[in-house]
């Protein structure tokens, strides 16, 4: 491992965390019963939330596996939540069992789980940078002796930008860590939107609220306004649902509140 570890770190369990909260959703068990308090909550008026945390999951299988065939050896992982089996470097050393892999969180929770269960294949590299996202400079930093900057990256910001408003960096942090990337680099984004069901997304975001967790549901043009001068891989934006599903779309019960896609630096 490497970036700050501290030896013994603070986990607060009398306040409900994104992180467990989405282990919660994935049927994980790395979670205390006020997250899951939480969880049945949201559950409870907004029904999409546990199939939107699947579909999501499954996005990110099929997006790493992707860029993987296509040749991707190398993927910058941030925001990586609490580890759940199979993660993002066991689909991309599956694939190419010398894939260098980096997760990044600055959460002391994903820090102590990371510990035990971040292991990769003896050919690739599989490590776990404690920074925080908002702070894309020292990612890249600590990612540098582990990451060849000057070969292309897949950058992936899965379900990370609902937790960033506009105001408090979202964009500039995206842009200063593509800005960094080589061309032929990759960026593979999911963020949560209230296009398809704003009512049950409103209720959502008031739960987690009242959790003292705050949420930003973006549109379709501002989820593109992070794409701009990249050139998107077919389907676009797209419900993470309708993100090249193979013969199945799973929204049988209704709409997955989470846009997707993935897109090349040229």
């Amino acid at each position: 491992m490497t970036g700050t570890e501290p030896a013994a770190p603070y986990i607060d369990t009398t306040r409900p965390h994104p992180a467990r909260v989405y282990d919660w959703f994935l049927g994980g068990k790395d979670n205390y019963p006020v997250d899951e308090e939480l969880g049945r909550r949201i559950t409870a008026i907004d029904q999409g939330a546990l199939r939107a945390a699947r579909a999501n999951r499954a996005f990110m299988h099929r997006a790493t596996r992707t860029l993987a065939e296509s040749g991707v050896r190398q993927f910058l992982d941030i925001g990586t939540g609490i580890p759940t089996a199979p993660n993002l470097h066991q689909i991309a050393q599956s694939v190419t069992p010398d894939a260098r892999v980096v997760y990044v969180d600055n959460d002391p929770i994903v820090l102590a789980h990371a510990h035990a269960l971040l292991r990769g294949t003896p050919e690739g590299a599989t490590e776990y940078v404690q920074a925080d996202a908002r702070d894309p400079r020292t990612i890249l930093e600590r990612a540098a002796p582990v990451l060849d900057l000057d070969r292309p990256v897949a950058l992936s910001l899965i379900a990370l930008l609902h937790f960033v408003a506009d105001e408090d960096g979202a964009h500039d942090l995206v842009s200063t860590l593509v800005d960094a990337l080589a061309p032929g680099s990759a960026l593979v984004l999911t963020m949560m939107t209230a296009d398809f069901e704003p009512e049950n997304v409103r209720r959502g975001i008031d739960a987690y609220a009242a959790g003292g967790v705050t949420l930003v549901a973006r549109s379709h043009d501002e989820v593109a306004a992070f794409f701009q001068g990249l050139d998107l891989l077919e389907p676009g934006i797209t419900s993470v649902a309708r993100w090249r599903p193979g013969d199945r779309v799973d929204e049988k019960d209704g709409p997955v509140s989470l846009y997707g896609a993935v897109a090349r630096k040229p």
